[in-house]
């Protein structure tokens, strides 16, 4: 039975000693899960990192790949200077005397992002998996008016319910982020709604702001964005500017200039959601299972998407 005083997402960690937070949707997605990484490490859990990564990667060297679809990045690995949000972590994370590793994934298909992760599991005889999404388009089922940008977080989000003898959880941090993509978040909330009623939304729980959790991501993302000058985060600046209690028409970089931005709370809270479930509400999964590459993936949604038919758009009535 569920209770107030434990949020459901510890209390279904509670049994796990090794777990895995990935980033699925590429990107900086693995900054949002750094605030659950330091309130898991302070439990004791062993803790490790990995990421869909949009990286360039061909300039790894070859002893940096566990499997062809996985990388593990280093403080020391090679690489492109301008744009590695693999290795900037890591670089933090060495700096904090933190465990560096930071495993990547290239943008590939469900096949070989499934063998991925299932060395990861057998590398660290994981218990659990908690795919990360900055944002909520990992949320969408493919009926919605839009999608966002759905082709990373499906391939993750596939990859993984294919998996056995390991947990599963989503989260997401970042609501209202992709109505730059055309999310409505009526269609999100109507979708948490429905995963509510199977037993699938595992709540929501917000980030204190002068919590280690908080401290730590807002250190960890300044840091990147000092590195990463010309392709800072927007996903992870919105964030932490709702974390440090912003609100509105927030820029943190020049990268949103001629955007108008909504920043506040709801964007420093995480939504949890149980990934099989997750996985069953969207209705054009199956179709991704033997796809190899991301281009496999984005003409699979393209092709459902032109035939069927899709919720009205709608705004949210408050």
């Amino acid at each position: 039975m569920s209770s107030l005083a434990v949020p459901p997402l510890f209390a279904r960690l509670a049994d796990s000693r090794r777990i895995l937070l990935a980033g699925a949707g590429g990107g900086f997605d693995v900054y949002a899960g750094l605030p659950l990484a330091t309130a898991l490490r302070a439990m004791g859990k062993e803790v490790h990192l990995a990421n869909l990564s949009f990286s360039n990667l061909d300039g790894l060297d070859i002893d940096d790949w566990l499997e062809p679809a996985l990388a593990l990045v280093t403080p020391d690995s090679r690489g492109g200077e301008g744009y590695f949000p693999e290795r900037t972590l890591s670089r933090w994370l060495a700096a904090q005397g933190l465990p560096s590793a930071v495993h990547a994934f290239p943008r590939t298909g469900v096949q070989p992002l499934r063998v991925a992760y299932t060395a990861l599991v057998k590398r660290y005889d994981l218990d659990a998996i908690v795919l990360v999404d900055g944002g909520t388009d990992i949320f969408m089922r493919g009926d919605e008016a839009g999608l966002g940008t759905p082709e990373e977080d499906m391939a993750s989000l596939a990859a993984v319910a294919g998996l056995s003898d390991v947990d599963r959880l989503v989260v997401s941090l970042g609501f209202g982020i992709d109505a730059f993509h055309g999310v409505s978040h009526v269609d999100v909330l109507e979708n948490l709604a429905a995963l509510q009623r199977e037993g699938g939304y595992l709540g929501a729980l917000s980030i204190p702001p002068d919590s280690p959790e908080a401290l730590a991501y807002l250190d960890a993302v300044a840091h990147a964005q000092a590195a990463t000058p010309l392709r800072p985060s927007i996903v992870n600046g919105q964030i932490a500017a709702a974390v440090r209690g912003e609100f509105g028409d927030i820029h943190v970089t020049t990268r949103t200039s001629g955007s108008e931005l909504f920043v506040n709370p709801l964007m420093a809270v995480y939504f949890t959601v149980d990934l099989l479930l997750l996985a069953r509400t969207v209705k054009y999964l199956d179709r991704l299972e033997h796809t190899t590459t991301i281009h496999d993936i984005a003409y699979a949604i393209e092709e459902y998407r032109d035939n069927v038919s899709r919720r009205p758009r709608r705004s949210l009535p408050h």
